[in-house]
């Protein structure tokens, strides 16, 4: 399993995000998060970077972080949406939550057994949330 690199800062290339579909409501962050990090939401309340590495809260991808935030900030995770995110991807690949903390992989890992992006071309990918 590899994890697929972000180049430069990812960016939401959606044209008109639907906010009453597409956006979570705004909610503080719980730590650093970077854009285009997968994210789920703790029983803090806090929005966390996901990670795969065992099937449990943290491994649910609730959406993306559209642009950085550090920890107690304000943040409104998308998700059924483009983001311009990596360099030389393989168009139609599908990507699973990874081991490392907020990263997609080109393999499923423990906790991130379904896809949750795609690629669409050699730089864009497809997000969403877990689907179990």
């Amino acid at each position: 399993m590899a994890d697929i690199a972000k180049n430069g800062t990812p960016s939401v290339t959606t044209i008109g995000l639907d906010p009453g579909t597409q956006k979570l409501p705004t909610l503080l962050t719980g730590e650093a998060i970077a854009a285009g990090d997968a994210c789920f939401i703790k029983n803090d309340g806090l929005i966390w970077r996901s990670i795969g590495t065992a099937v449990n809260a943290a491994a649910k991808v609730r959406g993306f972080a559209p642009y950085k935030a550090n920890a107690g900030e304000s943040l409104t995770l998308v998700k059924d949406c483009v983001f311009q995110y990596g360099s030389g991807l393989t168009p139609g690949a599908s990507y699973f939550l990874s081991a490392t903390v907020g990263a997609l992989a080109d393999a499923a890992s423990t906790g991130g057994t379904s896809e949750i992006a795609y690629a669409i071309d050699t730089t864009r990918i497809y997000v969403r949330a877990s689907t179990y």
